[in-house]
């Protein structure tokens, strides 16, 4: 069992390219990335959600998170990418063995799991919504323990989607400011990105190098 697994964690308002830097960074370090469970869980039962529904969300959020530990926990490289199909869809299993023959390490990477959205995201959704938030969501805030995060800033085009639901900015920076302020008021290392996709990306693997040396 792997000694050390640094936890990444991308949050941020919607459309502001959490899940591509996500996938970037993870080729980048040719390790896995947790997707974000709420996307499937709308295009299979619509996006018409109750506050119910963000809790299930948060449990399938969580149960692949742990799936993706237990993968990078898994001793011999070879179970690593064939493992991680469980996890994803075909576009990033597409990408994840493109990973294998074009990654910067010549064997999978398992100190590094790359998260797409986690308790932070469903506390903000919940209250922004709903105005109320399960107890289950905050206690997990509590108990779960990150490396850092990083912030994505809605300072790119918003790219509409059948999912996507604030597409004026004035929202979109309401956002990013609740994540902000809960950033602030929380112990773990966090980082502000913005620019273009690749700016985003080099400052992202940049901090993300500091948590190695």
């Amino acid at each position: 069992m792997s000694e050390r697994i640094f936890k990444v964690v991308v949050i941020g308002p919607e459309s502001t390219g959490k899940s591509m830097l996500c996938e970037k960074l993870a080729a980048h370090y040719n390790t896995i990335w947790v997707e974000e469970y709420a996307r499937e869980f709308l295009l299979k039962n619509g996006n018409a959600y109750t506050q119910e529904d963000l809790l299930t969300i948060a449990k399938g959020q969580i149960k692949n998170e742990e799936k993706a530990i237990q993968l990078l926990s898994e001793s011999g490289s070879s179970s690593l990418f064939g493992g991680l199909r469980g996890l994803i869809n075909n576009k990033q299993q597409t990408t994840n063995e493109k990973q294998t023959n074009n990654a910067k390490h010549q064997t999978p990477n398992k100190e590094l799991l790359l998260i797409d959205t986690d308790m932070y995201v469903m506390k903000v959704w919940s209250e922004y919504v709903f105005n109320a938030c399960d107890h289950f969501i905050l206690n997990q805030i509590v108990e779960r323990k990150y490396d850092c995060y990083l912030l994505c800033e809605p300072d790119i085009e918003w790219v509409k989607d059948e999912l996507r639901e604030y597409p004026d900015l004035e929202t979109r920076s309401k956002l990013f400011h609740h994540y902000k302020d809960l950033m602030v008021h929380q112990h773990c290392n966090w980082v502000s990105i913005n620019g273009d996709y690749d700016i985003r990306l080099q400052k992202a693997i940049s901090h993300i190098d500091k948590l190695f040396q």
